[in-house]
């Protein structure tokens, strides 16, 4: 059972006190009881002195015992003690307690001590059982007659009546002491709790500042240790105050940091388990529960990190790079940085940053494609060029008719290689943002016929029928218009490619929410499924020879997402092989 410190000190007290008083108890009775027999012995001998000098006789007179008996009796009624005159020779001459008929059946008296005493030395004094009151008495003699002894004057008191009076002196003396403890109980209560009152409020502190109250403070303003204790508690508080505030200020900001990046960040300790887990990380490995306080394995579950972990923690390398793989949901490159954190020289966890490279990887695989796509476009028109210039300098040809188709060719792949330069700086302003739009409210309707009438004669050419459906009511829209205009164009002129003779084209618009809706349909040979997804990819051909033979250059499709996204809309595609495809894109209204 818990005692507080206040009680302990009460009941310490209070033991001492016990002890303190039992011992002066102990030390004092006997000593009492002593000084009254003795004060008693002393007053039965004055009372006797006193008593004798009554009865002594005057100047040249002599003692008159005639009326011995009446004397004691008068004497003893006066001191209330037992007197008793004795003859020299022992014989009891009169006696306060006995009838004086009675005397003569009395033994004598000189064998008793205190009488043997007093004939010899002048003073007796004895206690012993009387034989003739039954009972234990106290007996006091003295000599009467100065100058020739006469008789024996005694005095005799109950010993019962020393043993009461000793009782009431024992009752008072415990009630003295009882009310000493009572009176110690309270000033050792008093002091104790003026002792411990600034200990407990100092304990109050404490508890209150290890709650996570560190603003709370000792009131004890005395100048002994306990003061200084509470002046350090004080002090100490402050401190651990201004450090907590610190490394709070030092959490937030690591916490914002961490929190901030976009990559994922896991930190460890010596063993291997999580301490750290930023957002990033979590998001990266799809870790829906509290990762802290388990293992990587456990919530990462890729067992390339996992060696990258070991390679750190097990095999005692300081800092490692990897780049991994993940699989789910999707396909994503990781190149993973560790380093082993260090503390005095010792081990104590791993750091460990995820940086996605994914868009990247896409990025260089995009930068290589295009670079080997232009250098595949940009090798043939010149080759052509090349080729047929070379043989036309060297005179190869001398009918003119010849030259003329080789000078054709020469022309219509300058032609091919100027259209592929102008998309590729188109696409690149597009994509770079730096291509001039102005947007603004037009309609729709004799954009799309302008765009028609530019492509009349091709699709004239192959019996290709044109349909307008586009109503005259339709709401303008917001928009660049020669960009539109480069838009219509190029999917106009992919239709008109990929469309046999006799073959029919339709254009329609229609409102979508707050957009409108464009859709440039053929009856062509259609695009496969397969295809579909990487038909707007740069320099993609469904069928390249046959696009290099019409004069594509495979930018068109690009460059006319680019232009619908830059007008914050979409583009799609909708297709099925050997009935046609049909290209939408939404464009805002105005």
């Amino acid at each position: 059972m818990r005692i507080k410190l206040h009680w302990k000190l009460t009941i310490i007290f209070c033991l001492f006190g016990a002890v303190s008083l039992a011992a002066s108890y102990m030390y004092l009775n006997p000593g009492l009881k002593a000084f009254m027999e003795r004060d008693i012995e002393d007053n039965l001998r004055r009372e006797l002195i006193l008593s004798r000098e009554l009865l002594e006789p005057g100047p040249g007179g002599k003692l008159d015992l005639r009326d011995a008996d009446g004397l004691a009796d008068r004497m003893g009624s006066s001191s209330g003690l037992r007197v008793t005159i004795i003859a020299l020779d022992g014989t009891v001459l009169g006696d306060s307690d006995i009838e004086s008929g009675d005397l003569p059946g009395i033994e004598n008296h000189l064998d008793r001590p205190e009488v043997r005493q007093a004939l010899k030395a002048g003073f007796g004094h004895s206690r012993r059982f009387s034989y003739t009151l039954k009972k234990y008495m106290m007996y006091s003699a003295v000599v009467i007659g100065k100058k020739a002894p006469a008789a024996i004057l005694r005095f005799t008191m109950p010993v019962s009546s020393i043993v009461e009076f000793e009782a009431k002196m024992q009752k008072i003396l415990i009630a003295a002491l009882a009310v000493v403890f009572l009176i110690s109980l309270v000033l050792s209560i008093a002091v104790s709790s003026a002792v411990t009152r600034p200990i407990s409020q100092i304990s109050s502190t404490a508890r209150a500042i290890a709650a996570g109250n560190l603003s709370a403070r000792a009131l004890v303003s005395s100048g002994d240790e306990i003061g200084d204790l509470a002046r350090t508690l004080n002090y100490m508080t402050g401190e651990i105050k201004g450090k907590m505030d610190r490394i709070a200020s030092g959490e937030a900001k690591l916490e914002a940091v961490l929190s901030s990046m976009a990559e994922g960040v896991i930190v460890t300790d010596e063993k291997g388990t999580i301490l750290i887990a930023n957002p990033s990380a979590r998001k990266m490995f799809f870790i829906d529960t509290e990762p802290e306080g388990r293992t990587p394995p456990e919530v990462i579950r890729n067992s390339s990190a996992q060696e990258v972990f070991d390679r750190i923690l097990r095999k005692g390398q300081r800092a490692a790079v990897e780049e991994i793989q993940l699989n789910k949901p999707e396909e994503r490159s990781v190149r993973v940085s560790a380093v082993a954190v260090m503390k005095e020289g010792v081990l104590a966890g791993a750091l460990l940053v995820f940086h996605d490279i994914t868009e990247l990887r896409r990025l260089e695989r995009v930068r290589q494609d295009f670079v080997a796509n232009v250098s595949h476009e940009l090798r043939t028109p010149l080759s052509s060029i090349k080729g047929y210039s070379e043989t036309l300098m060297e005179g190869g040809v001398r009918d003119p008719k010849q030259q003329k188709e080789f000078l054709d060719i020469i022309y219509r792949e300058s032609g091919r290689l100027a259209k592929l330069i102008d998309d590729l700086l188109d696409l690149s302003r597009i994509e770079s943002g730096k291509m001039a739009m102005v947007f603004m409210p037009i309609d729709l309707l004799p954009a799309v016929k302008r765009a028609c009438a530019i492509l009349e004669k091709q699709a004239a050419s192959k019996s290709l029928k044109i349909n307008l459906d586009i109503p005259a009511g339709l709401p303008r829209i917001q928009a660049d218009e020669g960009s539109l205009s480069q838009v219509m164009l190029n999917l106009l002129d992919n239709a008109v490619k990929y469309t046999p003779e006799n073959g029919n084209i339709s254009i329609s618009a229609v409102p979508d929410g707050n957009f409108i809706r464009i859709d440039v349909s053929d009856t062509g040979a259609g695009i496969p499924e397969a295809d579909i997804p990487k038909i707007f990819e740069r320099f993609y051909r469904v069928d390249k020879a046959r696009s290099r033979e019409m004069g594509g250059t495979g930018l068109g499709l690009s460059i006319v997402k680019h232009i619908v996204q830059a007008h914050g809309g979409q583009v799609s595609v909708r297709s099925v092989t050997g009935r046609g495809s049909t290209f939408s894109f939404t464009i805002p209204k105005a």
